[in-house]
């Protein structure tokens, strides 16, 4: 398959969707204006994007703990491929649940297959979601894994 080219304004305008769109009501036409193209070619280009697949999806990520979201804690659970593909829905329709991943691991020594990424105000209310799953589902073999340090919080830079 052979990548797609882009012009140096398409170019322009993907190297600012890849980090923070402008903060305005009208965002799409304030990229527009900074690259030479038009509000809906910028629009059409993206969506383009998506269509094929190369961009999965499109939206805001916000910086939780500016928001006083300030715990989080990944939980690791047993669960058979049958179990996650049952569970999985049930942790993703939880408020406090961002992620819901099935990993098996081939290490023999770590059981977990399930992951659900809990936040919270407090370390309470990160527990208070296990405790809100194990009364939802099955699945009682789990691990909490505390996030110690934030390492790194960026997307991929693609378009300089």
């Amino acid at each position: 398959m052979t990548p797609p080219s882009f012009s140096a304004a398409e170019r322009a305008a993907l190297a600012i969707v890849q980090g923070n769109i402008p903060d305005s009501l009208t965002p799409y036409a304030d990229i527009a204006a900074r690259t030479g193209l038009g509000e809906a070619e910028v629009l059409a280009l993206l969506a383009r994007l998506k269509a094929s697949g190369a961009i999965r999806r499109f939206g805001a990520s916000i910086r939780h703990q500016r928001t006083g979201w300030t715990h989080n804690a990944m939980i690791a659970w047993v669960a058979s491929e049958e179990e996650a593909s049952a569970c999985g829905p049930v942790a993703a329709r939880h408020p406090r649940v961002s992620h819901a991943y099935y990993r098996p691991s081939p290490a023999s020594d770590w059981p977990y297959t399930l992951y659900t990424m809990a936040h919270g105000r407090s370390e309470a209310e990160c527990l208070g979601v296990v405790d809100d799953l194990l009364a939802a589902w099955p699945l009682r073999d789990y691990a909490i894994l505390r996030s110690l340090k934030e390492l790194k919080k960026t997307s991929m830079t693609y378009f300089a």
